[in-house]
């Protein structure tokens, strides 16, 4: 696993600021953005905001309309060249995704400790139809170690504009975010890992058509 860096200092703050200006302006200038529920962000405290994933933008769909900073955790492979220093940059802890190491949690786990809110998607790979795929289990471990609750969020349209199978993004089109009402941590720890997964992927597909119906398009058909 890549060395996990205190990003505690100013250094990466302003790197932040500057890139959260730069990419909300242009995904701002590229596509028609609305959003709804940041109220359901906690304001302060640790959360784990988990999104389903459907195209390469959606790190910066998930923060750049929000106040308060995320900690993203990319694949360790990214973090060579120019874009693995860019990314070191930026608040992230670099994981295994093939062997997902007791490292990689304890560092996702201090930073929750510490306050932050953890950005994870959760499908485990971007979206080949734009629907939400099965969620993969282990975020309770992560929900007993930290205390945090968890966000769902949901993203809708970038995945038109720029699927999996295709090399650079359209411009165009509307984009729709949701943010869904926080689980409490206490509620995850109740109905333990396998029944949370269940509920959880029924939550994320009925969030989805929620803001499908929003956004005015035909919900997705999520009974099979």
């Amino acid at each position: 696993m890549a060395e996990v860096k205190n990003k505690e200092g100013l250094k990466y703050r302003i790197w932040h600021k500057i890139g959260r200006f730069i990419s909300v302006g242009l995904v701002w200038l590229m596509h028609r953005v609305k959003v709804y529920g940041k109220e359901n962000i906690p304001q302060k405290g640790a959360a784990l905001l988990l999104s389903n994933h459907q195209s390469f933008y959606d790190p910066i769909l998930c923060q750049g309309w929000l106040k308060r900073l995320l900690y993203f955790v990319p694949r360790e492979t990214l973090f060579v060249g120019f874009w693995g220093w860019l990314i070191d940059h930026f608040y992230t802890i670099p994981i295994n995704q093939e062997q997902v190491s007791l490292k990689s949690m304890k560092a996702i786990i201090d930073v929750l400790k510490r306050g932050h809110i953890v950005c994870l998607y959760p499908e485990g790979a971007r979206t080949f139809d734009g629907k939400i795929d099965e969620i993969k289990p282990g975020f309770s471990l992560l929900v007993r170690r930290s205390g945090a609750p968890i966000v769902p969020m949901v993203i809708d349209g970038i995945f038109e504009r720029w699927p999996r199978t295709q090399k650079y993004p359209k411009p165009g089109g509307r984009v729709g975010i949701l943010y869904g009402k926080p689980i409490p941590a206490e509620r995850i720890k109740e109905l333990g890992e396998e029944a949370f997964i269940k509920e959880f992927n029924e939550t994320m597909q009925a969030l989805h058509n929620d803001l499908r119906e929003k956004m005015e398009k035909k919900p997705f058909d999520y009974t099979s």
